[in-house]
């Protein structure tokens, strides 16, 4: 208990500290134009599939943003992709909604505080083009948590031509505004034409695009263009992995293209980050409606990083990220452990927004570590999986409990960043100066979940 309280007054005097460093970022203090905000999540895409992690695919527009940005070593989510979605968009560990997992069902309670309806506070028109999934059902849409305008999957992965979530209530999940539509297309088009099509019509107002893409989320089905840029690779199934990821990369220079030309670019913050690591989930997953998907796996590739998306090894955990603003963001790499939850507290601190009570976030503003601050050390939590109980990491400490025989796994990301060897029984003071954390920051757990009468199928 006593290492808890010593806990509870650090993180209490870090909280503190980031508030006045709130106070002191540009658009708060009067001294800059409130930046535009673009946050462009992939979906499972791995560490090591993009060149600046010697990957063997062709990102090159992603390459050259995060060179000309700061690469975000250590930037963690979530193992799996509705609970990194829930942290970015409310600065919470998705477990506060009792969200753990992939979820249809809703995930906040209506009212929640997002970082879209905080950013209209301040004058914000705010946009979703890509895919949802907290809440799949048209009533639990984006437009309820403060965007003006929605565009994509309500639910989760979907085929890239048929548009189509999982076999259930919610396989017809293609929408504009949270009114189920029908279109022709591939998704990754459909969506970058979409984006710029929203970036071409804005004036004057701040914005804050959010464009969560589907790929590279099995089923997928390249067009034959993207296919033919790998054709050396000869499993199909690789090969279409290979295209999408690329298809992707070519998708996010569009939108870039779209904020040069329209003038926007030197005055917008863009961040890109994966949902979580990579898998090797069977491209034609029979739980998803057929259209003739190629048999075979996904390719994602989280080497040297152990364990895949789902786990809370590293692999599953750590992912590809990087911030980019011309003139504001010096080219460099911030090897500090970040999460997604700390993008609502730092971009709305640049927005020059300000929480009218308290919201319990978990995320911190990160703007002086992005800029040069020195960063301040803080613990970080993830909820159980079905693979695992939960995990921390406390510096360079990081302990996992797995649900089999309550197994104790203790690393030193310091010096064994591949988690290699478990020092559970060589620093057991250690694993239970851990374990007492990990449970004071669970303790705070379902503290906002949506009651079961508030959602339904």
């Amino acid at each position: 208990m006593q290492f808890a309280r010593l806990c509870c007054g650090a993180l209490f005097l870090l909280f503190s500290a980031h508030l006045q460093a709130e106070e002191r970022s540009p658009a708060v203090a009067g001294q800059g134009q409130q930046p535009n905000i673009v946050v462009v999540v992939a979906d499972d895409l791995g560490w090591a599939d993009v060149s600046w992690h010697g990957g063997p695919y062709q990102t090159p527009h992603l390459d050259r943003l995060c060179r000309e940005g700061v690469d975000l070593d250590q930037h963690y989510v979530s193992p799996m992709c509705s609970p990194t979605r829930a942290a970015l968009l409310s600065g919470r560990y998705a477990s506060r909604f009792g969200c753990t997992g992939a979820q249809n069902e809703r995930v906040y309670p209506f009212g929640t505080t997002t970082l879209a309806s905080a950013l209209q506070e301040v004058g914000y028109q705010t946009a979703i083009i890509g895919k949802w999934h907290l809440g799949s059902d048209p009533d639990w849409g984006p437009h309820r948590f403060g965007f003006d305008y929605g565009y994509g999957s309500l639910a989760g992965g979907c085929g890239p031509y048929n548009h189509k979530y999982k076999t259930g209530p919610f396989t017809d999940t293609w929408h504009r505004n949270s009114k189920r539509i029908a279109e022709e297309g591939h998704i990754t088009d459909l969506l970058a034409a979409d984006a710029v099509k929203w970036i071409e019509g804005r004036g004057e107002e701040p914005f804050f695009l959010y464009v969560p893409f589907t790929a590279v989320h099995i089923p997928l089905k390249e067009p034959q263009a993207w296919l033919d840029r790998y054709a050396d690779i000869e499993d199909p199934a690789h090969r279409q992995y290979a295209a999408s990821i690329s298809h992707m990369d070519d998708a996010v220079a569009q939108v870039v293209a779209a904020l040069d030309r329209t003038g926007k670019r030197k005055n917008t913050l863009s961040v890109f980050f994966s949902d979580n690591g990579g898998t090797q989930a069977r491209n034609d997953d029979p739980k998803y409606p057929p259209d003739d998907y190629t048999p075979g796996r996904a390719h994602g590739n989280n080497l040297p990083l152990r364990g895949n998306k789902a786990q809370l090894y590293e692999g599953g955990i750590r992912v590809t990220a990087f911030a980019n603003w011309p003139g504001k963001l010096q080219p460099g790499k911030v090897t500090a452990p970040l999460h997604a939850a700390d993008w609502m507290p730092t971009l709305t601190a640049l927005a020059g927004w300000k929480p009218q009570s308290d919201l319990r976030w978990d995320g911190r503003n990160v703007w002086p570590w992005l800029t040069g601050g020195e960063p301040q050390p803080r613990p970080l939590y993830w909820a159980g999986t079905r693979f695992a109980t939960a995990a921390v990491r406390s510096g360079d400490w990081k302990l996992i409990l797995t649900r089999q025989n309550d197994q104790v796994e203790l690393f030193n990301l310091g010096s064994d960043p591949y988690e290699k060897t478990n020092l559970a029984s060589e620093q057991p003071q250690q694993a239970q100066q851990l374990r007492k954390l990990l449970e004071e920051l669970a303790a705070r757990d379902n503290d906002s979940k949506v009651q079961p009468e508030g959602s339904k199928k």
